[in-house]
């Protein structure tokens, strides 16, 4: 059979565990046994390019909504322009967001010996992680080059509105990353108790078979509620008059449950021993808190021009 979708799904562990799920999918959506495709269909990139898929209709939606609201463009021209900027900017997301994410793994998880010995680590993004803080600013650099070529073809398009254009589905897409991360065992929670603790069959760490905190699942039903809540609020807001607004909120409620979930997971830079006082990930998720509140704070009740 191609297709299964696991081996061994969320059934009951034995005698002392029975308040635990054991989870041990197969990773592998389909193989394929063909000379140029030789490698199997993850489910991690079946999720990755969904969040993408979905978030780029939601991406066309917000952008009709703001043409309506700020442009005398007829509806076919609406539609048309909508269509063009979401495939442009889906563009310059993908690529900031995979060339970041890599190169976040590569600078602040990984032992840089390893980069010395073998430089095409750093493109050979399938092999490795990407990390989410170094795809977030991926994006920030690809949205500033994209606002700096379309900002008058657009209606306006400034950095900042770009911004809260994108964040909305970058929320949709992190819920589905972080599924993708359950189904690859990776990205671990800490030991515990809880009767809604997981066990996983093949963690990537290695780590023994005790119950976890499934934080992939943490993240990624936080992720859907910021989504909504984000969506609701461009769409009181659809012409971004106040620009900045939705990006700041979106730092802070990402990566402030980014920082506080850090305390229930396993650690996995190299870089960060067990006697700090904050991991990795809280590091960096600190100068993005900061950013999100100096956009919510700045006085620019009025619309830029």
């Amino acid at each position: 059979m191609v297709f299964h979708l696991c081996g061994k799904i969320m059934h009951l562990c034995n005698n002392a565990m029975l308040n635990y799920f054991y989870w041990d999918p197969n990773p592998a959506m389909f193989n394929f046994d063909l000379p140029l495709l030789g490698r199997p269909i993850l489910w991690y990139g079946f999720f990755f390019a969904l969040g993408f898929f979905l978030g780029y209709w939601v991406l066309v939606y917000l952008l009709r909504r703001y043409f309506i609201h700020v442009s005398h463009f007829s509806k076919k021209e609406i539609n048309v322009k909508a269509a063009f900027f979401a495939e442009r900017i889906a563009l310059y997301v993908i690529i900031g967001t995979i060339v970041g994410a890599r190169l976040g793994d590569v600078l602040f998880y990984q032992d840089w010996s390893a980069v010395q010995k073998d430089p095409m680590i750093l493109v050979r993004f399938w092999e490795g992680g990407l990390a989410s803080h170094g795809g977030a600013v991926g994006v920030f650099r690809a949205l500033f080059l994209f606002s700096r070529r379309y900002r008058k073809a657009g209606g306006n398009f400034s950095f900042l509105r770009v911004l809260d254009l994108v964040v909305i589905p970058a929320a949709l897409g992190a819920c589905f990353i972080r599924l993708g991360n359950f189904f690859n065992q990776e990205i671990l929670g800490a030991f515990t108790k809880m009767p809604w603790g997981v066990i996983f069959g093949h963690p990537v760490d290695g780590g023994p078979a005790l119950p976890r905190h499934p934080v992939q699942l943490y993240e990624s039903l936080w992720y859907l509620l910021t989504f909504c809540i984000l969506f609701l609020y461009a769409r009181k807001n659809p012409s971004l008059h106040k620009p900045g607004k939705i990006c700041g909120l979106f730092f802070i409620l990402v990566f402030g449950f980014r920082f506080l979930i850090e305390f229930l997971k396993v650690e996995q830079s190299v870089f960060i021993n067990s006697t700090a006082c904050f991991r990795m990930g809280q590091y960096l998720s600190l100068p993005f808190i900061a950013v999100g509140i100096y956009f919510l704070m700045r006085k620019n009740a009025r619309s830029e021009r």
